[in-house]
């Protein structure tokens, strides 16, 4: 009961004591199956593998840091402004009404029975604080309905492309239709009692609510009406939202649960470093069945909401490939689930032909770029479980034949084109002056020249361009002629641990040995794995094996007192003192510049080649997507070697992209890269989409050497193709 003249709303109104103990009961109901629910999901966690760190350390940090990136939804925002503000309406919203019902719980149940104990029953949901309660909680509900608005619309008039797919199900349809209905129920609600009291004065704080009683009086129902009707509402009300909380744990509404707990296990290096693998070699490194998956695997699985963000951006969807990142997760999230209720058999979880969860040739189509996991909102790990299952390709001797090729070059001659060894720098033969061989000689960089740059003939001219421009400089410089073999990085991603580690190990023991100040690299892939991957191998565990070629058994770089840097980062530094003597307007082309994946979105190096550009006097025209959302050109993880059935080539797309959706459009003269895969797929994609007469494909070191022959009093011979022009 409310006393006369109170400023506060009757609880439960209308609802007979008898009703009170029916929700009260039901409420407890509702409680003990969400709680089992949750229980189960974190239970069945457990039985996944640990991982190879501890994803909890530092927890307070952890999730602070996790609280920010949530509640400022700042991914939802990325791509998609409208989708980021629709989200933060219903999640901000939601969050304020689930505070509201609490406080409301509160003081029904907690403070009031408290003074009621000592005979001075009280309530502080009166006054002012009623009045500031119920206009926070009609203007937060108002945006909450909104959002909730929009994102039907989005769904079911717009239709929303990335919103559907093969795992589209009627949990979908449950949770926005209900959240749409709690919304607005509870204003329904609201608008009843306010005309089935009497519209009392301070109610009009209640804004929205005071607009339906409004309405409701304007089509004729009349405050008795509603008086009578308003227990039937109520009930409607709060049965919907019991069965809501209820549902939660075993649905979709779950990933509100378990997005939050996927991003406080986050690893903040995700994709640029994967997992090692124990030295044994009858160890289980992949995928044979859903249990091999980590606890944060299966929990990634959880926590995706089906938004379609990482199939929207994924480069070998769009190519036609049989890949779809999401589908892939949700394909091992209903297989478990299928399995753990016993309404399917074990299958394998990956195979070249057969049944299997996931098919060999969708792995296979997976370009490692990791756009899907930049796009992804809530830090699922996509890389991670695809590298987990390739690697159980490569036990079972799935793997594709051209990459299985592959492999054996590099196992025999130690780089992919399976060439002499000692050929790897006849690129340096044609220049006019002689490279330093750093295993003799003290240099300040050691230059990892990387196998296209050795041995495709197109990327020779990049070494050559590279060379000329740190000689220019007059750096201390040196190569490790035919001890550098292939970095390893994306035999690594398609599941060849053990190759890896090998080539990891002589690496490191050949670095140890020269000692440099700093290793450069002209691929962004050997900078990757030099920079994130190396430092975490695990040396001694595998340096008494007899199969590996290393003897090296302590920690590499572990504090970074190795500069690693791409060629851009250290040029980008010489020329900022002078050292290579450009004004800045040496050249007058209109060109564009393609991120590759692993030197921007692995690494977050997007500036340095651009302003390497600018240094030439060069006018850079950016393409749409450019930096983060850099679209691949289909070259990594394996990309470069296999032979793909696709409707149209990722490059051949990048190409038209360049000349088509540029705001300089035909005027662009130049494709600048800066990676040799980069170079490799776009001089293919140059000829196979029929672009070879509109556009020029160079890399940033030959538009520099360019830059530098055309400044005065210079003298530096030019190699033949120095300055970018294709054969």
């Amino acid at each position: 009961m409310v006393a006369e003249g109170v400023v506060t709303r009757p609880t439960l109104w209308g609802i007979s004591h008898l009703g009170e103990i029916v929700f009260y009961l039901l409420a407890a109901v509702t409680i003990l199956v969400f709680a089992y629910g949750v229980y189960r999901n974190v239970v069945r966690y457990t039985s996944g593998q640990s991982d190879w760190f501890d994803r909890l350390d530092d927890l307070p940090s952890r999730i602070v840091a996790s609280a920010r990136i949530v509640l400022s939804n700042r991914k939802l925002f990325d791509r998609d402004t409208r989708g980021g503000l629709m989200h933060a309406f219903i999640m901000w919203g939601f969050l304020t009404l689930l505070i509201g019902t609490t406080i409301l719980a509160i003081d029904m149940d907690v403070y009031r029975t408290v003074t009621g104990i000592v005979g001075t029953e009280q309530s502080f949901f009166v006054g002012d604080f009623y009045l500031a309660y119920s206009l926070v909680m009609d203007a937060m509900g108002l945006l909450f309905v909104v959002g909730v608005g929009v994102a039907l619309y989005r769904r079911y008039v717009v239709r929303k492309e990335r919103l559907w797919g093969r795992h589209t199900s009627l949990e979908d349809d449950f949770f926005i239709w209900a959240l749409f209905l709690l919304g607005v129920g509870g204003y329904v609600t609201e608008g009843v009692r306010i005309l089935g009291t009497g519209f009392p004065d301070f109610e009009t704080v209640s804004f929205v609510g005071w607009f339906v009683a409004d309405v409701l009086a304007a089509a004729g129902v009349s405050a008795s009406l509603a008086q009578a009707a308003y227990p039937a509402i109520w009930w409607s009300h709060a049965l919907l939202a019991l069965v809501f909380v209820a549902a939660i744990p075993y649905s979709k509404p779950f990933h509100m649960l378990s997005s939050y707990a996927n991003i406080v296990a986050r690893d903040e290096k995700a994709g640029k470093r994967l997992p090692g693998v124990p030295a044994d070699l009858d160890a289980d490194t992949g995928a044979e069945e859903i249990d091999d998956f980590s606890w944060k695997e299966l929990l990634d699985q959880d926590a995706c909401t089906k938004c379609g963000r990482c199939s929207s951006v994924c480069p070998a969807k769009a190519s036609g490939r049989p890949l779809d990142p999401r589908d892939v997760i949700l394909d091992l999230k209903r297989y478990r689930e299928d399995l753990d209720a016993g309404e399917t058999e074990s299958v394998e979880i990956i195979a070249d032909g057969g049944e299997s969860v996931v098919a060999a040739e969708t792995m296979e189509s997976c370009m490692a770029c990791m756009a899907c996991m930049d796009a992804c909102p809530v830090d699922i790990e996509h890389l991670k479980s695809f590298t987990r299952m390739n690697r159980q390709l490569t036990d079972q001797g799935d793997v594709d034949s051209n990459v299985q090729d592959t492999f054996d070059n590099i196992m025999g001659m130690g780089n992919t084109f399976g060439d002499p060894p000692d050929e790897r720098a006849a690129w340096a033969d044609e220049l006019d002056f002689e490279i330093a061989d750093a295993r003799e000689e003290d240099v300040e960089y050691l230059w990892y020249v990387g196998d296209y740059p050795s041995y495709d003939e197109r990327n020779k001219k990049v070494a050559r361009s590279l060379a000329k421009i740190l000689e220019h400089a007059d750096v201390e410089y040196g190569i490790l002629f035919e001890d550098e073999k292939y970095d390893g990085n994306d035999i690594r991603r398609l599941g060849e641990e053990f190759l890896y580690v090998d080539l990891a190990g002589h690496h490191v023991e050949t670095f140890e040995a020269v000692d440099p100040e700093k290793i450069i690299c002209t691929d962004p892939h050997s900078y990757n794995t030099f920079e994130n991957e190396y430092p975490e191998v695990e040396y001694e565990n595998f340096a008494d094996d007899p199969i590996m070629s290393f003897e090296f058994d302590g920690e590499w770089n572990a504090d970074g007192e190795v500069d690693v840097l791409h060629w851009t980062q250290a040029v980008e530094e010489l020329v900022d003192r002078g050292e290579l003597g450009l004004r800045g307007t040496e050249l007058d082309y209109t060109v564009t510049y393609h991120d590759p994946c692993h030197l921007g979105r692995y690494n977050d190096e997007y500036e340095a080649p651009r302003e390497l550009i600018r240094a030439t006097g060069a006018t850079l025209a950016e393409m749409p997507r450019n930096r983060s959302n850099s679209f691949c050109c289909g070259g990594g993880g394996g990309g470069l070697w296999m032979d793909i059935d696709e409707e149209s080539k990722p490059s051949e797309e990048r190409m038209r992209e360049a000349l088509e959706d540029t705001d300089a459009g035909r005027a662009v003269e130049k494709f600048v890269v800066a990676c040799p895969m980069c170079m490799t797929m776009y001089e293919d994609g140059r000829k196979t989409g029929g672009y070879e007469d509109e556009i020029e494909i160079v890399d940033v070191a030959e538009l520099l050497v360019e830059a530098i022959e055309s400044g005065p009093g210079v003298e530096t011979p030019a190699a033949p193709g120095a300055t970018g022009q294709a054969d």
